[in-house]
């Protein structure tokens, strides 16, 4: 039974990493489509939703036959219960790079101006925090879960920083509105894919070393 609960372990594994790399695709390409106002790319990252939304049901559905079956404790208990929040966390990632594909698509049909805050960079932050956070869990690295978390901050503040620079364009340019709320709907997006990074970090930290960060000022 060890050898055959050790095959489920390493399948569900595989699973999750699979999904971890399908939903870090999706982010990539609908901001790239925010970027280039590429509504096919947009179009393809909202057609992928329903087969994450599929896996994810399935690799939940896994985690609790194994353990219903096998009844594991100590660190296998842990990986399961790290898998099963991770693998929401992930779906939730994929539905905010659909929104940010919707938002795309409307952008991309309203005339064009300078995206209202530094697009590439909070894109850039959110996208290596998300493939760090991934890289933790591949490589069960609590240290680089660690950095994952501290870096949530700046991400945090770019958004802060948005809605005052729409209200102010609103209120300058009142007919850039429509686009201006869109693009704050992309930043307001970004802001919670950092977040759900940010989470699966702490669910990385949970697995390796036991320790509950959620909640805490400083995680390092």
């Amino acid at each position: 039974m060890t050898q055959h609960f050790q095959r489920e372990l390493d399948h569900l594994k595989k699973k999750l990493l699979a999904l971890s790399a399908t939903v870090e695709e999706s982010v990539l390409e609908a901001t790239k489509s925010v970027r280039t106002r590429d509504k096919k790319l947009a179009l393809k990252v909202i057609d992928q939703d329903t087969s994450i939304n599929a896996s994810e049901v399935e690799l939940e559905e896994e985690c609790l036959k194994i353990l219903a079956l096998y009844q594991p404790v100590a660190v296998d208990l842990r990986f399961i219960i790290a898998t099963l929040k991770i693998n929401n966390d992930l779906e939730r990632i994929a539905d905010l790079a659909v929104n940010i594909a919707e938002r795309s698509i409307i952008i991309g049909e309203l005339k064009p101006i300078d995206a209202p805050f530094d697009f590439t960079r909070m894109t850039g932050k959110t996208r290596s925090m998300l493939t760090r956070a991934i890289d933790s869990l591949i490589k069960q690295d609590s240290a680089l879960a660690h950095e994952t978390c501290l870096a949530d901050d700046e991400v945090d503040a770019i958004n802060r920083e948005m809605y005052q620079i729409v209200y102010k364009g609103v209120m300058k340019t009142p007919e850039n509105a429509e686009i201006l709320i869109n693009y704050l709907s992309v930043s307001r997006a970004l802001e919670r894919i950092a977040d759900y990074a940010t989470n699966i970090a702490e669910d990385v930290i949970y697995l390796v070393e036991g320790k509950i960060v959620r909640h805490q000022p400083d995680v390092s």
